[in-house]
């Protein structure tokens, strides 16, 4: 199958992009888009779906009938961690599709999207209708500090005031940890594992106003209908969602009885840590970055917020295996229901209406992106000559301490 989402771009660092109002409408957008961008084909998007399940299947395969014939502790060992590494890379462009359903994007019949998007994160322990829900509410406030539920980050007040919070011996240990790589590591490691279904399940990043609410109320999983994240009418949705889960566990547990605790554990647990892995580090990467502007409530819109973000290059891991959900994403907050087999195509159409607008980074190391932000982008504080209530992150040294203005390096 060709690869439709083929790199054109050239290597380097784009100029920070302005945060100055956008001088474009969604109309120039769509209007810079070709026609046949917009078409969605159910047989091709199926076809993908079939391919990725093909290489989740040879590779459980390769790894069941091989690994356990070398000879070594140590090299078996070594095998599953690459079989674990693999499948999680493969198995995150299948939470990827899922992500297209939930969009509509990958068919023009809605039965079609919710059906394989049911499918395919239930099968990653990802309630489907409870995160489209919830995803189309980051949609629609985009990088707005007050009202956006993903990746938010703490103004400088507020980021200052949870330090404070510690207790004496958790701020000196702090201060004296923080600035040790591997200190960093540890508690970068952790947190990738574990943050994504944590906050599914009890939504640990929930903004002030909904952090209010007990957690099973605030939880992905809740279904009354009384909670923060999802109405009344949510509620069928949401209890399939849970049933969906609840298959996949029970599944789970038939093949742990089957086959053996620790070969589930090698064959899909590990798998499945590293699609948690790499679903936080690519939703951080794509709105966090020193050149990516916030916004309060009073100064966002949507186009403000729809540039809000940052193509980078994950090299052929990104285009073939995420499908290039990191190459194409400031296209996919303007215009999400764009197939990604198209999405290469309608991206470079649109960043000639978009300008000074448009921010990407192509040609650096995306892991060593990732560690670079995630130690650099701690708060944000206001930026006083682009007027009142847009916020960037400012440069700072590793404890957190400014030193620069607010537009950073």
């Amino acid at each position: 199958m060709a690869d439709k989402t083929a790199r054109c771009e050239p290597p380097g660092v784009a100029e920070p992009a302005s945060t100055t109002a956008s001088e474009y409408t969604m109309k120039d957008i769509y209007a810079a888009i070709p026609a046949h961008c917009f078409q969605r084909n159910s047989l091709l998007s199926l076809a993908y779906v079939l391919r990725d399940f093909a290489y989740v299947s040879a590779l459980a395969y390769i790894a069941l009938a091989f690994i356990p014939t070398l000879p070594h502790p140590f090299a078996r060992a070594l095998a599953w961690t690459a079989y674990s590494f693999a499948q999680g890379l493969v198995c995150t462009g299948i939470w990827e599709l899922a992500h297209e359903c939930g969009h509509h994007s990958l068919s023009p019949h809605k039965w079609v999207n919710n059906t394989l998007g049911m499918i395919l994160h239930s099968f990653l322990l990802v309630p489907f209708y409870a995160w489209k829900h919830t995803h189309a509410t980051h949609h629609k406030t985009t990088n707005n500090l007050e009202k956006d539920i993903a990746f938010i980050p703490d103004t400088e007040e507020r980021w200052t005031e949870k330090r404070n919070a510690r207790g004496a011996f958790m701020r000196r240990l702090t201060e004296l940890t923080e600035d040790m790589p591997a200190i960093a590591l540890l508690e970068l490691v952790a947190h990738q594992l574990v943050a994504f279904p944590t906050y599914l399940l009890i939504n640990n990043f929930a903004l002030p106003r909904m952090a209010a609410r007990p957690w099973w109320k605030r939880s992905h999983f809740y279904w009354a209908g009384d909670g923060p994240n999802f109405k009344p009418q949510h509620t069928r949705d949401i209890i399939v969602s849970d049933i969906g889960i609840a298959a996949v566990l029970f599944l789970l547990r038939m093949a742990c009885i089957w086959f053996g605790n620790w070969t589930v554990v090698k064959v899909y647990v590990f798998p499945w840590l590293w699609v948690n892995h790499w679903i936080l580090t690519v939703t951080f990467l794509q709105h966090t970055d020193a050149s990516v502007p916030f916004y309060s409530a009073s100064s966002w819109t949507f186009t403000r917020g729809a540039a809000a973000a940052i193509d980078r290059d994950f090299g052929w891991i990104g285009r073939h295996l995420f499908h290039g959900a990191i190459e194409t994403h400031v296209l996919h907050h303007h215009v999400s229901r764009i197939p990604f087999y198209h999405a290469q195509e309608a991206s470079r159409a649109i960043r000639g209406v978009m300008g000074k607008q448009y921010r990407s980074e192509f040609g650096s190391s995306y892991v060593g992106a990732f560690w670079r932000v995630r130690r650099a982008c701690r708060f944000v504080v206001e930026v006083e000559e682009d007027g009142k209530g847009v916020y960037t992150f400012p440069e700072t040294d590793r404890r957190g301490c400014r030193v620069g203005r607010g537009r950073g390096r």
